[in-house]
């Protein structure tokens, strides 16, 4: 497994299918500033803290394979990984008899057959998902994205690998321990509500608890996470999208993607949860599949009203 040279370890993995690496991996990454994740002309890089460190990944897909560099303590471990987190054990036997059956939505049907690459990804790393997660509580994008780009540079660590080689500023996210111990002022200056910064805190002193939900069916891993104050269902499907690889994980209580989903699939401007599960119920097993591919698409609602002002915490 993954031959030693003196770039790192490296592997080459061969599915027998097409890889979309944008596609498939695109939810874990947290905007295009995000120090974690980085798309160079080199390929896919991916700062993880491992459950044996600190690891570099640099993935590539080369005609019908991918091929995987990784550095650090936790190289071989993202490695071993590497199917799993491309989706090699997502099965989609299923799915893919929903989409062909005659009352499959077009959109549905159309954007999967254009996506034969895409995949559920499984990152096996429950924490790496759930902070991220509890920082875009109820709050736009950009304050989350800027809040989690401060905080894992502020209190990450640099990214192992070949100085010149690796992409700037490339940094492994704290612990959950260092994300326990962060003072108060510091949540402050990053943007971030007393709400969110104590469900982080809360969360830290149960992560190696968390890890384990790994083993288990999905719905007792999201009762295990819903059993932390302040992780609801929206928190928990999120989490459950990319550690867990589970393709029927919706994020309900969203504050566009029902409208975004209704939208897309009916016309209907006005769309909520309701609306979002009673159109999602024939694919049950397979409803956020239904999701991304109606975000893969890029149909866009139309907006309508005025955008959110976003929050400044800094002064409270």
């Amino acid at each position: 497994m993954g031959a030693a040279t003196l770039e790192g370890l490296s592997r080459t993995w061969s599915p027998g299918r097409p890889v979309d690496l944008a596609a498939t991996l695109g939810p874990l990454r947290r905007g295009s500033g995000d120090p974690t994740f980085r798309v160079a002309s080199d390929g896919l890089w991916r700062a993880v803290r491992t459950p044996d460190g600190p690891g570099t990944q640099r993935l590539a897909v080369l005609a019908d394979a991918v091929s995987a560099t990784a550095w650090g303590p936790g190289a071989r471990w993202l490695l071993d990984t590497l199917p799993r987190l491309l989706g090699a054990d997502d099965d989609i036997a299923d799915w893919e008899a929903r989409v062909r059956a005659d009352d499959a939505h077009p959109l549905i049907r159309r954007t999967w057959r254009s996506r034969p690459g895409w995949r559920v990804p499984r990152s096996g790393r429950v924490w790496e998902s759930l902070v991220p997660a509890i920082l875009e509580q109820k709050v736009t994008g950009l304050e989350a994205r800027h809040a989690f780009r401060r905080l894992v540079l502020r209190f990450g660590t640099p990214a192992p690998g070949p100085a010149g080689v690796l992409p700037a500023a490339l940094t492994v996210p704290p612990d959950p321990r260092t994300w326990g111990l962060i003072p108060s002022w510091e949540w402050h200056r990053a943007r971030v509500g007393p709400e969110r910064s104590r469900t982080v805190v809360a969360a830290a002193a149960r992560a190696a608890a968390l890890e384990r939900t790994l083993a288990l069916p999905h719905v007792e891993a999201e009762r295990a996470l819903r059993s932390l104050p302040g992780v609801g269902v929206w928190t928990a499907a999120e989490v459950r999208q990319r550690a867990y690889g589970d393709p029927d994980a919706v994020s309900l209580g969203d504050a566009h993607l029902a409208q975004q989903v209704v939208y897309a699939l009916t016309g209907e401007m006005d769309g909520d949860d309701a609306r979002l599960l009673e159109l999602l119920q024939p694919y049950a097993g397979h409803r956020y599949r239904v999701v991304r591919m109606v975000e893969l698409s890029g149909v866009s609602r139309p907006r309508r009203g005025p955008r959110y002002a976003p929050l400044d915490h800094r002064g409270r």
